[in-house]
């Protein structure tokens, strides 16, 4: 039986155990107005609701009713139809989809999404087998075979987001269907995977780690500590050839042992996540250390200045140390996901305020630039340039936004981050609230059995003035409300009470500006974080933007788009770094943005004839005018691909 929920319900994706080794835990935030609003309204009332019927479009939701056991009781055309789909995973789109609505349900009901919910529930249930296994591709086209291709087939990853979404399901309704069906599952995996010796009769991991974070959820949810256990053998079991001892699915290295990421991003960041689940809930120090050590490198050598991860397109990897290039860049929208999901973990296990900071540029620049601004179609590559004359390869590597993708695997995540983002904002310890995020809305915390709730209002983050108010507060018990100051933010003022503080005197400890005291309803917190546009360099290692600068303001990063500069494309344009950058409010764009206008020019660019190489004196230009001036509107990098196709580029030479 799950145990006793604590006062203030967690229905968020990480419900920390009782014993759980972490600094902070998760609470409770409700967004209520302002940007993150906008965005979740799109995506609850037009992402989520069209996801049950373009999963019944790609065959999807097919798949499951042609599984079940009594296909004569189906009608003729679904009982005599092949499969549908490409990939062996096809199901994961049906449990992702089923974890947002979830979410979305707990938050504001609605009797439509809630009907869906229920008819594809009933279709997951009917579809497993007798003694729990569920995989359609194989269940369907490979005549029952199981795990005999662990590296490819990924019947441990569906199973993964199949715990995952009964998990929330579970949370957000109080109803057990979906969880049984992912109990079952959970049982029979624990019954065959183990080590030599164990009397299970597989020693194997999957080709894809997702299951490993899944399972020590369905420990905390249930109190099983079967499926913790079942998540550590998993864990350990990678880098010790059980699948060829490649890179790419993190075989190459034990995690305990490795320095650097590597591999197939999303794949890594999956196993990281569930590597920090078990160190929060075993206190294994061993992997603690791991999952710091290679946050530090991933973030130091191998992250986008947009958050986004992967340098390649070939086998979806992180590449080398400090290669980073920018029309090539791979930045799947789904990495950006399970590093938030990662990040996450470690802010709630260490306390630091470093992964908040990846956090909030991760969802601003690298995650939500995947999702149209109408939230019907997507990106699930994140390029930082097209170049003029693009030809666009289309399909799932296109850099033109798509309704749907043969692997789908981006859109429905997209959905379930958006719906549970409340998940991802506060968190309490026995001193305090701390705020990792900015948002209109309420944060609830409980101390001691005692709730504090804070109402914050703002409109971040085109302006920078966070306004918080106290509601509700234990009597006489004196506690710190921490607020997080973003890396990037160079000057900020707070007003607290009758005092004033600001950067020089501050109580700022590693990037948490902490006020003490003994609260009463009513008391007030004015934050006002500069946001000043400016320019940004890259790390001279990273050779694709070398003598390029980037325009960011506050957490958003931007990027020029060709249609706002008729006349040309974007690879001749210089940004000249010595005029100041000035911001332009334009409610009519995009949305309602905030703009940043650089001064430019056109160089002359030359004819190449039949060889593009010259003397460097000549390639760099000497001798010739600076060129055309020209005004350079700059955009934010999310709101990109949502007007005509064209040219783009976060990264600007400046000679």
């Amino acid at each position: 039986m799950p145990r006793t929920r604590p006062a203030l319900p967690q229905t968020g994706p990480v419900r920390l155990g009782p014993d759980a080794r972490t600094a902070l835990r998760p609470a409770v935030a409700e967004v209520r107005s302002g940007f993150w609003h906008t965005r979740r309204e799109v995506n609850a009332h037009t992402s989520i609701p069209q996801g049950p019927g373009l999963l019944e479009a790609a065959g999807n939701l097919h798949n499951l009713r042609l599984a079940a056991p009594a296909p004569e009781a189906l009608p003729d055309a679904v009982a005599q139809g092949d499969f549908r789909g490409a990939y062996p995973f096809a199901d994961t789109d049906v449990y992702k989809w089923l974890e947002a609505a979830a979410w979305q349900l707990a938050q504001e009901p609605a009797a439509e999404l809630a009907a869906h919910t229920d008819r594809i529930v009933a279709l997951v249930a009917d579809a497993q087998q007798p003694d729990g296994y569920l995989n359609t591709w194989f269940q369907l086209r490979r005549g029952g075979e199981r795990y005999q291709d662990l590296r490819w087939g990924h019947e441990l990853y569906c199973a993964g987001h199949l715990i995952q979404a009964a998990v929330a399901h579970h949370r957000a309704t109080g109803r057990d269907e979906l969880l049984t069906v992912a109990r079952r599952f959970a049982d029979h995996l624990d019954a065959t995977f183990g080590l030599p010796g164990s009397g299970r009769p597989i020693d194997g991991v999957d080709g894809h780690p997702e299951v490993e974070t899944a399972l020590v959820e369905l420990y905390r949810e249930t109190g099983e500590r079967r499926y913790l256990d079942l998540a550590g053998y998993f864990v350990d079991r990678y880098g010790h050839g059980l699948l060829g001892g490649e890179a790419y699915c993190q075989d190459r290295v034990p995690l305990r042992e490795a320095t650097d990421v590597e591999g197939h991003a999303v794949r890594q960041l999956y196993l990281l996540a569930g590597a920090t689940d078990l160190a929060t809930e075993t206190g294994d120090a061993g992997l603690r250390a791991a999952a710091e050590r290679l946050w530090r490198a991933m973030t130091a050598t191998k992250t986008h200045l947009t958050g986004g991860l992967g340098a390649h397109h070939d086998q979806e990897d992180f590449g080398d140390p400090f290669e980073l290039p920018t029309e090539r860049a791979y930045c799947e929208t789904c990495a950006a996901i399970a590093s938030v999901q990662w990040s996450w973990r470690l802010a709630l296990l260490t306390g630091e305020s470093r992964y908040g900071d990846l956090i909030e540029r991760t969802l601003y620049n690298g995650f939500l630039a995947g999702v149209s601004l109408d939230g019907e179609s997507w990106l699930y590559v994140n390029p930082l340039q097209v170049r003029d004359g693009h030809t666009d390869p289309g399909g799932d590597q296109s850099a033109r936004r798509t309704r749907w993708f043969r692997c789908a695997c981006c859109p429905p995540n997209a959905m379930r981050l958006l719906a549970s983002l409340g998940h991802y904002l506060s968190s309490v310890d026995a001193d305090g609230l701390q705020i990792h995020q900015y948002v209109t809305g309420r944060y609830r915390g409980d101390l001691d059995g005692t709730p504090v709730t804070v109402a914050a209002e703002t409109d971040y983050p085109w302006h920078g003035v966070i306004s918080l108010t106290v509601e509700e507060t234990p009597r006489d018990r004196p506690w710190t409300l921490s607020l997080r100051i973003p890396q990037w933010c160079g000057e900020f003022r707070v007003r607290h009470g009758s005092r004033t503080y600001d950067r020089t005197d501050a109580p700022v400890t590693d990037g948490w500006l902490r006020l003490a005291g003994t609260w009463a309803p009513g008391d007030r917190v004015v934050l006002e974080l500069g946001l000043e546009p400016r320019l940004t360099a890259a790390d001279p290692r990273v050779d694709a933007v070398r003598g390029c600068v980037a325009v960011e303001r506050g957490p958003l990063v931007y990027c020029l788009e060709q249609v706002d500069h008729p006349g040309g494309g974007l690879d001749d344009i210089v940004l000249d770094p010595t005029r100041p950058l000035a911001v332009k409010n334009r409610p009519d764009l995009l949305g309602g943005v905030t703009t940043v206008v650089a001064a430019g020019h056109r160089r002359p660019l030359p004819d190449t004839g039949w060889w593009p190489y010259r003397p460097a004196g000549a390639a760099a230009g000497a001798g010739r005018p600076a060129g055309d001036p020209v005004e350079l509107t700059a955009i934010p990098y999310y709101a990109w691909a949502n007007r005509q196709d064209g040219s783009m580029r976060v990264w600007l030479p400046t000679s």
